[in-house]
This record gives C-alpha cells, structure tokens and sequence, in this order.
C-alpha cells in the first residue's frame, strides 16, 4: 500500500470520526451538561467526594452564615463573612465554603488561599444587577486602561489576587452572571467602567477552576491572570452567540496551564490567549507560556475556536492544543497582532483538529487595529514564528486560509501537515490569500498558495508536538470527601 493510500484512508477516518462527533455533542449537550459533570458520589444527602488539587480539613455551608438561596436576597456579605471566619483555617488544612441547591443573588466577594468553593448540583449563582456591590478596581498594569472605558473596571463576580491553592468547583453547579442588564449597558455606551469577568485570579499559583457551567457573564467569563499551575476542567459556557466580548477562557500572562474537556457556546473567542496590550504589556513583560489546550469543543460563529491574541505584547509561546472541534465557528485557531504590538507568538502546536462549517480554516492577520491608545509605539513589530498545524480536517469552509503578514515583517515558519478541508457549495472563489508569510506544507488539501510550498508525502509527519510534557501535566488530583453538618 503506497503511502499516499493510506493518507487518504486515514483523512477518510477521520471525516467519518468528525461526524460522529458532531452527532455526539448535540446528544450529550442536550442533557443539561451531563457529560461536563464532575465524578461525585452521594451516599446521603449531606455526603459528597470529588478530584481536586488539595483537600481541605474544614466545611462549611453558606446557609451557616446567614445566607439565603431564594434568588433576590442579596447574598454577598453572606460571602464576605463566611470566607472571613474561614480564613483562620488557611494554615490548619485549609477550608471549603459549600454552596446549597438554591438561588443565591450575589454582587462581588474575593476568595482567599488553601481554600475551595463548591457548588452544590443544584446550586445558581446569580450576579447581582445593583452596581453598587461591584466595587470599581484600577485596570491591569499590562492593559494601561479598562477594555470598555479609559477609567477603571468593575471587580469580577469571583475575584481573588496573590492567593496560592485555590479552588472553584462543583457537581455542575452554575454561575449565572445574568449579563444582557450589562450588555444592554455597553451598547448604549452607559458604562464608565470596563464589565466585570465572572472569575478572575490575579498573582495567583496552583489553581483549580473544574466541573462547573458558567452562564451569560457580563464579558469573558474565565480569566486567570499573572498567574501559573493552573488547571481549568470539565467547564461548561454558554453566552448568547451576538452577546458582546463574552469570551470563554482568557489566560493571560500565564505559566503552566492546562484547559481540558470543555465546552464552549459564546460570543467571541472561545479560549483568547494573551499577554498585554501594547507599551503596557511590552513594558509588564509577562507572557503566556507552556499551555496545554486538550478536548475542546467550541461554537462561536462571529469569533475564533482558539485565539492567540490580538492582546500579546508579553509574548506567547509553548501552546500545545489537540482534539479540538469547532462547529459552526468564524475560524479554528487564529493568530491576531499588528503593528505596536511588539512581543511575540512562537512555537505553537495543533494536531487533530475537526472543523465543521467554518468562514475560514486557517486565519493570521497583522492588521488587528484595535489600540490602547495613541502612544504605542509604531516600530514595535511582533514576531510571528513555528506556527505548527497536523491532522486537521474541515468541512463546509468558505475559505481554506486567510493569511496576512506585516510587510517587511513577514510571519515565518508556518508548517501544515495532513490537513483535508472540504469546501462549501458556495466557497469564496479564492480559496487561499497568502501575503507576507513563510513556511511549507505536506499533504494539505486543497493546494495551498506559494508561499507555502509542498515538500512532498515524505514529509507527512512534519509539525509534530514537542516529545515532553509541560510541568502541569505531571500534577494528578487528589479525591476529596466531605460530610457536612448542615446541608
């Protein structure tokens, strides 16, 4: 059997495993995000086990510090008071704040270390709509400014800053940040400052974030920040798809990460990688590196399955991402920069990845022209480079690859291997826009622009993962079990 044979058998296989896998994730999705719940055994009502970084030696219940789950009793001094009388247990095995089957209406609160918060199954936290129980905090060292407004930005429902061996959990319970009263703001241009995040951890180290579904947040929903050894796992999101910058899972200025097995419905980018906004980040410095992107399943029909970027003036490296699905989503992984930018995206690897009615495959542009303000600097040039894609197979595309460089400032070391994408009925008649790049190819269907040469069958393996594993994959979770005294 010649080895051309048997790339087109295993393109073949892997079609037929991209449509079993669409039919797959409308059934399991369809049941309330079962498949996205975290492995948790009850033998009574108050007895509860699940996997987590560090176990804790105390519990307690919400309902033990007067708080009230009916859905419009403000809840956030119960949140205060309860993560403040158990902060006492940082240094005597830490502490966990379970959260009961209810409704609790809640404004924002800031965790603390060695310590976890889990939410019941049956468990909704709902962000408050008063303003007031947003404090306003000042923007990110490396932004310079607020994304929505020039002035500060609202703390984040769950907020936290130099804690280390945090936890946010859960038997998927939800957090409902009730965002269309902020979306409705924004588009009004009503807001002074930048929309609140759902979850945000700043300056923190060893993370947990897993087995939750986040709904409807006021802008991105995940946001781990200057941080490092962070897992994110088993999470569910669901934004409307027109909803404004609700962006799924943003590490930024992150070591050490890894997202698995989760699934993403939103309004823009369903992970966003970056690292700071122009002289801001050039200056902060902190990039995003050594981050692992496994089973991800993303739909976002205006936005990008996996963004690098266009925030990356720190720098991205090291991202590794695999057994990716995309359906019914703008692009697969997209690299966003521009002049003044400066910093760099290097060393990127995609393998398997399935694509399913997409604008485009493949998209890079340096022309992203969104700025913090006028003071960036004009001779600031990102570097672009060993951008690496293998396994990847599409359908229903109205563009194979839009890829734009900077002039004189070419993006370089693209390499694509075994990549079949199907076009739509009624593709665009230039399939592939190649302008200011290099790199080369191996199997790619249909044929690529020049500027990508194909190197022949004998280079099909080409693009390959690094042989090594980052550090976070060595981490192994503990099981945890818990029986409370007060459900």
């Amino acid at each position: 059997m010649n080895l051309f044979l048997k790339v087109n058998m295993r393109i073949e296989g892997m079609r037929l495993v991209c449509a079993l896998i669409v039919v797959m994730i409308v059934l399991l999705n369809s049941e309330k995000g079962e498949s996205r719940k975290s492995k948790v055994v009850e033998r009574s009502r108050n007895w509860f086990e699940y996997n987590a970084i560090n176990c804790r030696e105390h519990s307690a219940s919400l309902s033990d510090y007067g708080g009230v789950g009916d859905g419009k009793t403000s809840n956030t001094k119960a949140f205060e008071y309860a993560i403040r009388n158990l902060s006492e247990y940082a240094s005597k095995g830490g502490a966990q704040l379970y959260v009961p089957a209810g409704k609790w209406l809640t404004g924002s609160f800031s965790l603390i270390s060695h310590f976890t918060l889990y939410l019941n199954k049956d468990a909704v936290l709902l962000a408050s709509q008063d303003m007031n129980e947003w404090p306003v905090i000042n923007p990110l060292p490396s932004y310079g400014r607020g994304r929505d407004a020039a002035a500060g930005r609202y703390t984040s429902l769950i907020f936290g800053t130099n804690l280390t061996d945090v936890i946010i959990t859960g038997d998927n319970g939800t957090i409902d940040g009730q965002g269309a009263f902020w979306w409705q703001q924004f588009h009004k241009k009503k807001l002074k400052y930048t929309r609140p995040y759902l979850i945000e951890l700043l300056f923190s180290e060893n993370i947990q974030i897993s087995n939750l579904t986040l709904l409807n947040s006021p802008s991105w929903h995940v946001h781990p920040t200057y941080s490092s050894n962070i897992i994110i796992k088993g999470i569910t999101i669901n934004a409307p798809v027109t909803s404004p910058n609700t962006d799924g899972i943003n590490p930024d200025s992150c070591t050490n990460t890894r997202i698995e097995d989760c699934y993403i419905v939103s309004g823009d980018d369903c992970v966003a990688v970056k690292s700071g906004w122009d002289e801001y980040g050039i200056k902060f410095g902190m990039p995003t590196k050594q981050l692992a992107i496994r089973r991800l399943t993303c739909i976002s029909p205006y936005s990008a399955t996996i963004a690098l970027g266009s925030e990356m003036s720190g720098g991205i490296e090291d991202v590794r991402a695999e057994d990716i699905t995309a359906i019914n989503t703008e692009s697969g992984v997209r690299i966003k920069t521009a002049v003044g930018r400066g910093g760099y995206v290097k060393d990127i690897y995609v393998k398997r990845m399935y694509l399913h009615t997409m604008k485009w495959a493949f998209w890079m542009t340096g022309n992203y022209g969104s700025h913090a303000d006028s003071h960036y600097d004009p001779n600031a040039l990102p570097v672009i480079k060993g951008i690496n894609y293998r396994d990847v197979v599409a359908e229903n595309v109205n563009m194979a690859a839009r890829l734009e460089g900077i002039s004189k400032d070419p993006f370089t070391g693209i390499c694509m291997a075994n990549v079949t994408i199907g076009m739509a009925a009624k593709h665009k008649k230039q399939i592939w826009t190649c302008t200011d790049i290099e790199g080369v190819t191996s199997g790619v269907t249909p044929q690529p622009c020049d500027l990508l040469p194909d190197q022949g069958p004998k280079k099909i393996t080409a693009c390959d993962f690094p042989p090594e594993n980052i550090p976070i994959d060595m981490v192994e979770l503990k099981k945890c079990s818990y029986t409370l005294k007060h459900a």
